[in-house]
C-alpha cells in the first residue's frame, strides 16, 4: 500500500525482450524492477520458447511477486513483463498483466500501459459476438481484439500493406486494432516467435527500444530500464509505430497516424524517473528548468529552498539555482513505508504525513522556507506537509508548485477521473493557500511549463496537457464521467 500520496499515479510499465541465449525471465525481472515507480499493485512475466508460453504474475511489488523458484520455470528466448497500477479494472489478481490466451496461431500475451476511451463499445462488441471476458481491464479487450477473426470488426481493415517489410498476420491485426481503438496505449505483445511493441497514434504513453550486448533487443516504457540491464538505448518509438523483434532483428512499420503527437506532459512533471531520457534529453534536466521558470514567476522572500523528496528534488534544485537561495534538505523520506501490505492501526494512521516523512529540524529551525512540490492533485497532503515543516522549526512556509493547477480529470491512464477530486477545480489559489495553512502559495504557469520543456528539448513535439488546460487531444465519451455533475461541468467548460 501507499500512505498519504497526493500525486497522480500512472497506469503501469511495460517491458519486452527477444534474446536467444539469455535468461529472458531474469532480464525482464530487472527491467520491471527499474519500472516499479510506474505501478506497485501487481506484476507479471510471460515467456515463450517458440513452442509454448509460460506465465507467472501476482499482487504486490516486483520483488514480492517473483523469486528464484517461480522465475526458473519461465523458459524461452522471448518475454514480456508488466507492473501495474489499476485505473480501468480494480486491484485484483484477475486484472494483473500480462494477459495470456491460446489462439489458432499459438500463444498471445499482451501488456498494456494506458486506457482505451472507447473500451465500453469494444467490450460490448466482443460480448455480442460470443467472446467471453474474465476481467474488467481494457488490456483483455486488446488481447481478444487481436485474436478475434476479421469478420468481428470488418475484413476491410485487415489488409496487408505492400510496404510492410514482412507480411505478418500479427502485424496486420495490430494495425487493424489501431483503426478501431481510441485512447492511450503502449503495448508489449508476445507471440510464439516474436515480441511486438506498439504506440498509439498520439504517442500519449512512452516506449523505447534498446539493444543488448551479444545480441537481442528490448523494449521498455522508459530508458532507465535499459540502463539497469546493460542495454544500449537505440531510440524512442514514434507515435503510431509498430515494431517486431525476432530472429531477423528489428522490423518497423508505420501504423495509424494522428495529425499531431500528444505525449503526456506529466511524464516530465512527475511520472518518469529523473534518469530516463524522453524527447532526447534527460528528465532531470527538464525538471530543473521547470524549477528555474517557477523561480522567475513566483519567488518569495525566504532563507532556504527545500524540495519534497524525491520527486520534487530536481525542481527545487532549479528553483534554488535561479533564485540564488541555498538548496538544502528539509525532509527525510521513510522510503519503505509504502512497500508493505500491513495496514496502520488507528493510532498510527493519525500520525498522517509523519508515516512517510520526518523533518530535519537542524536545517529548518527559524528559517523562512520555500517548499517545492511537483504537483498538487487532491490536496490531501499539502496541509499536513506544511504543518510538518512548522513543527520542525520553520518560521514561514511558502509552497511553490512546479506545475500548473490540476483542474481537469485524465482519461488516458492516470488516476484522476472526476472533477470533484481535484482541489484546484473547486477553489482558487488564495482559498487553497488558506486551506493548507501556508504563508503563500503559487504555481508554475501553463505557458511557463511548456516553455521550460521546449527550452531543454529544443523542439515542441506535441503534448497532452489536458489535466491543466482542459483541452483533450481526443474526444472524451460521456460514459467516462463518474456522474451527471462531472458531465455537466465538463460540457460547461467546453462551451467557455
Amino acid at each position: 500500500m501507499t500512505f498519504h500520496e497526493d500525486h497522480p499515479r500512472e497506469a503501469c510499465g511495460v517491458f519486452g525482450v527477444y534474446a536467444p541465449g539469455r535468461d529472458v525471465a531474469r532480464t525482464t525481472f530487472f527491467g520491471l524492477y527499474a519500472l516499479q515507480h510506474r505501478g506497485q499493485e501487481s506484476a507479471g512475466i510471460v515467456t515463450s520458447d517458440g513452442r509454448a508460453a509460460y506465465s507467472h504474475k501476482g499482487m504486490g511489488l516486483v520483488a514480492q511477486v517473483f523469486n528464484e523458484e517461480n522465475l526458473s520455470p519461465l523458459k524461452g528466448h522471448l518475454a514480456i513483463g508488466h507492473t501495474r497500477y489499476s485505473t480501468t479494472g480494480s486491484s485484483h489478481i484477475r486484472n494483473a498483466q500480462p494477459t495470456l490466451i491460446e489462439t489458432m496461431y499459438g500463444p498471445l500475451a499482451v501488456a498494456h500501459n494506458g486506457n482505451l476511451t472507447n473500451a465500453l463499445q469494444l467490450r460490448q462488441r466482443l460480448l455480442e459476438r460470443g467472446v467471453g471476458l474474465s476481467s474488467t481491464t481494457d488490456t483483455e479487450l486488446v488481447t481478444q481484439i487481436l485474436a478475434a477473426p476479421p469478420e468481428v470488426w470488418g475484413s476491410d481493415i485487415f489488409q496487408l500493406n505492400p510496404d510492410d517489410p514482412v507480411p505478418d498476420r500479427w502485424m496486420v491485426r495490430i494495425r487493424a486494432f489501431q483503426e478501431i481503438a481510441e485512447g492511450a496505449y503502449s503495448l508489449a505483445i508476445l507471440t510464439e516467435d516474436a515480441v511486438y511493441a506498439v504506440r498509439d497514434p498520439l504517442g500519449l504513453r512512452p516506449l523505447c527500444l534498446g539493444e543488448l550486448d551479444g545480441g537481442g533487443y528490448v523494449i521498455a516504457s522508459e530508458t532507465c530500464a535499459l540502463m539497469t540491464i546493460g542495454a544500449k538505448f537505440v531510440r524512442e518509438l514514434e507515435a503510431g509505430e509498430i515494431l517486431r523483434l525476432d530472429r531477423a532483428g528489428v522490423s518497423s512499420v508505420r501504423g495509424k497516424q494522428a495529425p499531431k503527437e500528444a505525449l503526456c506532459v506529466f511524464e516530465y512533471v512527475y511520472f518518469a524517473r529523473p534518469d530516463s531520457v524522453m524527447g532526447g534529453e534527460m528528465i532531470h534536466l527538464v525538471r530543473q528548468q521547470m524549477g528555474r521558470q517557477l523561480a522567475i514567476e513566483a519567488s518569495a522572500d525566504a532563507d532556504i529552498v527545500v524540495g519534497v523528496p524525491d520527486s520534487a528534488t530536481p525542481h527545487a534544485i532549479g528553483f534554488a539555482q535561479q533564485s540564488g537561495l541555498p538548496y538544502t534538505e528539509g525532509l527525510t523520506k521513510n522510503r519503505y513505508i509504502g512497500r508493505t501490505f500491513i495496514q496502520p492501526d488507528d493510532n498510527l494512521r493519525k500520525q498522517g504525513i509523519n508515516l512517510k516523512y520526518n523533518g530535519l529540524t537542524a536545517n529548518l529551525k527559524g528559517k523562512r522556507v520555500i517548499l517545492i512540490d511537483d504537483s498538487i492533485v487532491r490536496g490531501n497532503t499539502a496541509g499536513p506537509m506544511v504543518q510538518l515543516m512548522r513543527d520542525s522549526g520553520a518560521s514561514e512556509v511558502h509552497l511553490r508548485v512546479a506545475s500548473p493547477p490540476v483542474k481537469h480529470p485524465c482519461f488516458m491512464g492516470v488516476d484522476m477521473a472526476t472533477y470533484r477530486e481535484l482541489i484546484a477545480n473547486k477553489y482558487d489559489i488564495p482559498e487553497i493557500c488558506a486551506k493548507i495553512g501556508a504563508d503563500s502559495l503559487d504555481y508554475l504557469s501553463l505557458p511557463g511549463m511548456m516553455s521550460a520543456i521546449r527550452t531543454v528539448l529544443g523542439h515542441d513535439a506535441g503534448y497532452c496537457n489536458a489535466c491543466f488546460s482542459g483541452v483533450y487531444p481526443i474526444t472524451i465519451p460521456n460514459w467516462l464521467f463518474a456522474d451527471e455533475r462531472d458531465k455537466t461541468i465538463f460540457e460547461a467548460k467546453l462551451r467557455v
